[in-house]
């Protein structure tokens, strides 16, 4: 079978619920006909915002405001594989599994929430998002970088909830938004620059290890890059070719080392600094143990006086 031809088998016939539990992903809860999972494209979701509609052969991710259908979400999946080897991967996990439609699917659009930002303000308004801030040891460098986001979510069943973050803006205006239990975007993922030394590129997968970075080194003046997303690789590789100094800080995570293997492979002048939070996942998870154990040193001797430790995520 010739890729086209997989490519449309895939789309017309492939259980994306099948997928998913290949991949060892389970349903949280099903509403309808949807089914809801944490999403497995980003890191720490704790409330079921990936949906899938196996009839319609659809998902759509709630944080990151995307979806599509099964041959979009190898691509989200495996970014760094090419189109014709994230069909063959699809083609290996669905092994066995009957791709032609018992009907056919009918061709709608993947509807997206609608999001509004109703009001911005600067850091130290709400003090949840303070002490989010400070919990995460950045709250000293993320106030010239980020605002308080308030906004608003219709569920498409005519319902609104309002909510409030710390946000971040990437090229296309949209929000990377995060408190104590939300990590997503507010519009379509984008890579973040903030210009400084024209020689000198640091760059970083989110907000929050490169004001950690920050924090540690207040006086540095490279120019940044933050990806949002390992999906926006490819990108970041393309437009940091004009440095000739890279230095990177990846996540030390199975998709992150891949990250950097491949930026390092296109361009091999760059730097991996991820050393410097080695046993940890990233850049900020590193600073987080710190804050505590500072914090236990500064505890009361009494046995009965347990360390005020900073709450996590």
């Amino acid at each position: 079978m010739s890729v086209h031809s997989l490519v449309q088998a895939l789309k017309a016939g492939g259980s994306l619920i099948t997928l998913l539990d290949r991949l060892g992903y389970r349903p949280v809860r099903e509403h309808g006909k949807e089914a809801m999972y944490l999403s497995m494209l980003r890191d720490n979701d704790t409330q079921p915002s990936f949906s899938v509609n196996d009839k319609l052969g659809v998902w759509f991710d709630h944080g990151t405001g995307k979806g599509g259908n099964i041959i979009d979400f190898g691509i989200a999946y495996w970014p760094l594989l090419s189109f014709g080897e994230v069909v063959a991967k699809l083609q290996a996990t669905l092994s066995g599994e009957r791709l032609l439609p018992r009907e056919k699917r009918p061709r709608l659009a993947v509807q997206t929430p609608a999001y509004r930002v109703y009001e911005t303000k600067p850091l130290g308004t709400h003090p949840a998002i303070t002490a989010y801030l400070e919990s995460r040891g950045i709250l000293s460098a993320a106030r010239p970088f980020l605002r308080e986001v308030y906004y608003q979510i219709e569920d498409g069943r005519g319902g609104r909830r309002k909510y409030f973050a710390a946000g971040w803006q990437n090229e296309l205006q949209s929000w990377e938004v995060r408190n104590r239990f939300f990590k997503g975007c507010l519009g379509p993922k984008a890579i973040s620059f903030l210009p400084g030394h024209t020689r000198k590129l640091a760059v970083f997968e989110g907000f929050m290890d490169f004001l950690s970075w920050k924090t540690d080194h207040p006086a540095a003046d490279h120019s940044i890059f933050v990806l949002n997303s390992a999906t926006l690789l490819r990108e970041g590789i393309r437009k940091a070719v004009t440095f000739p100094v890279i230095d990177l800080y990846l996540d030390r995570d199975p998709a992150g080392t891949l990250a950097t293997r491949e930026f390092i492979r296109r361009l091999p002048y760059a730097a991996d600094r991820s050393d410097v939070y080695a046993g940890y996942k990233d850049y900020n998870d590193k600073r987080v143990p710190g804050l505590q154990q500072a914090a236990a040193q500064l505890s009361p001797a009494h046995p009965s006086d347990k360390p005020r430790v900073p709450p996590g995520r």
